[in-house]
């Protein structure tokens, strides 16, 4: 069977250089015990050295043409190709209650998307790790302060540790992408339980960046009804890359002791 060709619909840039592949690999080196999910497997650069290193592996796959490939060209996965759009999966009925780890050179247009829902189970996913587009990695692992910091900083740091571990070039791709791309690890931490309203702290943290060069002060004055005495606290003045994942926690509790209802 000839090579699968690369469809831009779906983000697909098939790595070449396979000691990257290697190098994503063994972010899991210390998980062989626990199932592994690989998004996107495409053509298998990065599957055989998941199979090589002896992982419980599924894929999941939406394209046709990889699936027919992966088929074809690693029997070892007979039986544990998922030929489904990965954000439309239930993993429930794959692991059932199970823990897995999740891996992956994931497509870079539903990235982001992919993220928020290893979120909706990260009770079951000890560790997730790959390449995205480096400026969705950065953002990721960025820490307060910075300017990249953003939503998807905090939800996920509030529950993993998270590395940036190395950048990759473009050319190594076919076809080579227009950005760079990074290879991150997010690794579960011990907190099991925010000491906030989970929803309320998503809310929260949507609304701040929704409008992150106002104070939280003029972008979160809806929330308490424009309660002046709540407002006047000083974490209020402030601008929501400045916050930690504790202040924001923190922030959601004065919210919810003074929330008007939100629907």
């Amino acid at each position: 069977m000839q090579q699968v060709k690369a469809k831009k619909n779906l983000g697909q840039h098939f790595l070449t250089d396979l000691s990257v592949a290697q190098k994503i690999a063994d972010t899991l080196i210390d998980y062989k015990e626990k199932p592994v999910l690989e998004i996107g497997p495409g053509m298998g650069v990065l599957t055989q050295y998941l199979i090589a290193d002896g992982h419980d592996l599924k894929v999941v796959e939406l394209d046709r043409e990889s699936v027919e490939y992966l088929g074809e060209h690693y029997p070892e996965l007979e039986g544990r190709i998922i030929a489904a759009d990965f954000l439309k999966l239930d993993l429930k009925e794959v692991f059932g209650d199970n823990e897995f780890c999740v891996i992956g050179n994931y497509p870079y247009n539903i990235s982001s998307q992919i993220l928020f829902k290893v979120l909706d189970y990260k009770d079951q996913i000890p560790c997730c790790s790959g390449m995205f587009q480096r400026e969705v990695a950065q953002r990721v692992a960025a820490p307060p302060g910075s300017k990249t910091y953003g939503i998807l900083s905090v939800l996920l740091q509030a529950w993993y540790d998270i590395e940036y571990l190395f950048t990759v070039p473009e050319h190594v791709f076919n076809p080579p992408p227009k950005v760079k791309s990074g290879v991150i690890k997010l690794t579960r931490n011990g907190v099991t339980d925010l000491g906030c309203d989970e929803h309320l702290l998503k809310t929260v943290v949507k609304t701040s960046f929704g409008q992150r060069r106002k104070t939280l002060r003029n972008s979160l004055r809806g929330m308490v009804g424009g309660n002046a005495e709540v407002l006047s606290n000083s974490i209020f003045g402030m601008r929501p890359e400045q916050l930690s994942v504790a202040q924001f926690i923190e922030l959601t509790n004065i919210i919810d002791a003074n929330r008007v209802q939100i629907k």
